[in-house]
């Protein structure tokens, strides 16, 4: 379209390429995010991105970096309340990537590990090594809580609320759920206890999870722990 008299298109950047594609997945879904479509957002030509991305890999490493950058910093002092301070980081990186529904699946796909992923790493591994943790202790925490450090956690299936999965044909034959007790318990009580519930609250579990993992951690810490000798004590 032609532009009228005195009217100026604002420049391309990176940061507004990046937040672009941001925008588009949030809207679109990430498989929506193509170089071309997103050029034809921004209203430029595809060969255009390619000053400011080099390739999909780039720009889907920039997105999750802006996404990352929108997760809250734990303030000065935060050391000194270390299980505050890493807990509210947790949940604020929760927050922020459940409100983008596609970045898990976009930072569980990516292998560079880029100035923002490491950032964020190394904002929660200082908050252990200023509390006093031992880099010793600080290296297994940070691999004990793996994914959860992005905001969320590894499932034994993953599930999408609200979209039941489509009937399949079975060749393994049909469970029959009087073999499965347990799971048949447990799935009562649940029914029980939230009877208007159409499954697992996630972030019920997530805040559960995270939890009992700090409190194991400080554990850890109060009872000086160490990889070589493995030994806990009270």
């Amino acid at each position: 379209m032609p532009r009228g008299p005195g009217v100026t298109r604002e420049p391309l950047s990176r940061e507004r390429v990046l937040r672009a594609a941001v925008a588009l997945a949030d809207t679109e879904g990430l498989d929506a995010v193509s170089m071309r479509r997103l050029a034809d957002s921004l209203g430029v030509v595809p060969m255009a991105l390619y000053k400011h991305v080099s390739d999909k890999d780039d720009l889907l490493d920039g997105m999750v970096a802006i996404v990352i950058g929108d997760i809250p910093v734990a303030g000065a002092g935060a050391s000194r309340r270390w299980r505050a301070a890493v807990r509210e980081t947790i949940l604020g990186a929760r927050t922020v990537v459940l409100a983008h529904p596609w970045a898990r699946r976009a930072i569980e796909t990516r292998t560079l590990r880029t100035p923002a992923v490491l950032g964020h790493m190394e904002r929660l591994t200082q908050l252990f090594l200023g509390a006093g943790f031992s880099a010793d202790l600080t290296h297994h925490v940070m691999h004990l809580l793996g994914n959860r450090i992005w905001g969320f956690s590894p499932e034994l299936f993953n599930e999408t609320p609200g979209k039941p999965e489509p009937v399949k044909r079975r060749t393994s034959g049909e469970p029959d759920p009087q073999d499965y007790p347990g799971i048949m318990l447990i799935a009562a009580d649940a029914r029980a206890r939230r009877p208007d519930a159409t499954g697992c609250d996630e972030d019920f579990e997530f805040d559960f999870a995270l939890d009992v993992i700090l409190d194991g951690i400080a554990r850890l810490h109060r009872s000086k722990w160490d990889s070589t000798t493995r030994t806990v004590r009270d």
